[in-house]
């Protein structure tokens, strides 16, 4: 029990150490919190001392004093405060009347509890944007990690679950882990103020209420032990049901056509069930803290009743009003007690969120800048591929495979699916990083390149074109966010696509709807191919850009294509004949190896696997 105890409390400090730096910018707050909090356990505690003077004075109590108490030093300030107390009492009633008293006391009362309100308010003030702001600043660095990570990341981790880690278990840092602070200051001082208050008022009732305190904590504690676990394995839920909604939003053509509503209907009710039983198991473990805390809390003051009525009326060692405000005080402590049994249930919750947050946040990014890495902007003469072997995962795709490529050549790549074309395009572009043998441009390897500078040199156009939920011309700027709309429209005069845009409503500031969904595949290509010329980089990256198109869009995107081209050294991916037979170096490729190379003439001559 200890050894899980020790482990647990290890971990959690270990991940609230990992999110400090994000506290570091709000720690103002964090300090005007504590002070606020410091207060409103002073205050607390002293509301509850104002009632015994108060109390004496209603059942004339007070002993009478008409001489001003001498202050003898910090030791004697107990005997000092209640002899002062009573001086003030037998002065003011003597010359005011009793009702003055009253007043005064009810006065002193109501302002100790408006302080201790208002302390409370002032702490919560401060630390909503202490926790509002390592919300804002933990959502920032999860979205920029997710941007910096490589493809190979998000190809083993589903889109929902990353979609869930920045949205919910963020926000369940927020709300749980963060009650640490709370907890830190706010209870325990109350408690700690609390029991002072209580030695002060009689020993040996405190010492005797404390024998039975450290029981109903452990009976608290042993609630609270699954819901680590509980809480990991309902986040990941919430992250499989969240990719669901993601592929079924983007494949709901493929869904519908095939009539398969009800399986993916199923899937995610499979998923949502399983969610809501943890969610119930959870929920009624944190549901439990609180009665059982006060049950305990309860069985306490039940104790404390008939002990302390026993020393006020039997053995006559404490007075009644005293008494009342000890009581008053014991219940003063079951309220931080039940906080810190919940806020540590939640904090439970919020370390298993922040383990998932810190996963991604802590995720090693092997494709990097190094620190002295060539800035090249201009490409001179060269790309050459070396020997490069590549796997992903088990499964290897290139092996020794060379390839030179000169200024200016338009190179085609062909073969079956499977053969390694596209993963040139990715390992040119270090979306992924070879694991033998080397690419170099201009004789400077790839990876001693700055990673920007290596981009910049080279325009994209996939497959499947990649268009987001803005207007054209946002969607066109990308590569060169300054452009001026003449300078956009005469992109999309090169890539034969200013014929339909300047027919739409708003022209080039046109929503394209989510995913472009509003144009067709056709114009889509287009509008991707005129992307890559308004960037105008030296190197073009042509990944089967033509192959999800009908003949008309074909021919269309062919010229766009082709005017591209022009002056420019061209890489080009491709199944289609149209598109390669005036390359100047085609390489036909069989299983990541390169079988035949040359010109169309050439290859067709040779009549090897090309004219096949």
């Amino acid at each position: 029990n200890k050894k899980y105890i020790t482990g647990f409390k290890n971990h959690l400090m270990n991940n609230f150490k990992k999110l400090f730096p994000f506290i570091v910018p709000y720690k103002k707050y964090a300090y005007l919190n504590i002070f606020f909090n410091v207060l409103y356990a002073l205050f607390s505690t002293l509301s509850f001392m104002a009632l015994i003077p108060m109390i004496q004075v209603l059942f004339d109590q007070t002993k009478r004093n008409t001489t001003m108490p001498v202050w003898e030093g910090i030791v004697h300030i107990k005997g000092f405060l209640e002899n002062y107390l009573s001086y003030f009492i037998t002065i003011s009633t003597d010359k005011y009347g009793v009702g003055y008293t009253l007043s005064i006391m009810v006065f002193v009362i109501i302002s100790i509890f408006l302080l201790k309100n208002l302390s409370d308010y002032l702490a919560m003030f401060f630390i909503t944007f202490l926790r509002n702001g390592v919300l804002r600043d933990m959502r920032n660095a999860m979205y920029k990690k997710t941007l910096d990570l490589p493809l190979a990341f998000f190809s083993e981790k589903r889109k929902g679950d990353t979609i869930s880690r920045i949205a919910g278990d963020v926000n369940e840092v927020q709300t749980s882990f963060l009650s640490i602070l709370e907890l830190i200051v706010k209870e325990p001082l109350t408690i700690v103020f609390t029991i002072i208050m209580m030695f002060t008022i009689s020993t040996k009732l405190t010492l005797f209420v404390f024998i039975f305190i450290p029981v109903s904590g452990y009976i608290i504690s042993l609630i609270g032990k699954r819901l680590k676990k509980q809480s990991t394995r309902a986040q990941q839920e919430q992250g499989t049901f969240l990719s669901t909604i993601e592929e079924t939003l983007g494949g709901l053509k493929v869904v519908k056509g095939y009539n398969a509503e009800n399986y993916f209907n199923n899937v995610f009710q499979e998923s949502t069930a399983r969610f809501f039983g943890l969610s119930n198991s959870i929920g009624n473990r944190q549901n439990l803290a609180s009665p059982v805390s006060e049950f305990m809390g309860i069985m306490v003051i039940a104790i404390l009743l008939w002990y302390g009525g026993h020393m006020v009326l039997i053995e006559k060692t404490l007075n009644g009003a005293s008494f009342i405000a000890y009581m008053g005080l014991a219940y003063n402590i079951l309220t931080p007690a039940k906080s810190i049994s919940k806020a540590s249930y939640n904090i439970k919750r919020g370390n298993a969120a922040a383990e998932r947050v810190l996963e991604i946040l802590q995720q090693e990014n092997p494709i990097t800048s190094k620190i002295d890495a060539v800035e090249k902007n201009t490409f001179d003469s060269e790309i050459s591929i070396q020997n490069v072997n590549f796997k992903y995962d088990e499964e290897s795709v290139l092996n020794r495979f060379s390839l030179h490529i000169n200024k200016g050549q338009t190179v085609a790549l062909v073969g079956q699916s499977g053969s390694g074309k596209s993963t040139i395009a990715n390992l040119l572009t270090r979306f992924y990083d070879v694991n033998e043998g080397q690419i170099t441009i201009d004789g400077i390897d790839i990876k001693d390149m700055n990673l920007q500078s290596l981009r910049g040199l080279m325009g994209l156009v996939t497959q499947d074109s990649i268009l987001f939920n803005d207007t054209i011309k946002a969607n066109i700027c990308l590569g060169k966010l300054d452009a001026t709309d003449d300078e956009i429209i005469e992109a999309l005069k090169i890539a034969n696509a200013y014929e339909f845009v300047k027919d739409l409503p708003n022209g080039i500031y046109t929503n394209i709807g989510d995913s472009g969904n509003k144009l067709s595949g056709g114009q889509k290509q287009r509008l991707s191919i005129a992307r890559a010329v308004l960037k105008n980089p030296p190197i073009m990256i042509l990944d089967e850009a033509t192959s999800a198109l009908d003949t008309e869009s074909e021919k269309l995107v062919q010229l766009a294509l082709e005017n591209m081209m022009q002056n420019r050294t061209s890489i080009v991916i491709a199944h289609r004949l149209s598109t390669i037979q005036k390359a100047d170096v085609i390489v036909v490729m069989q299983k990541g190896k390169i079988v035949e190379q040359g010109s169309h003439e050439q290859l067709i001559a040779l009549n090897g696997t090309y004219n096949k």
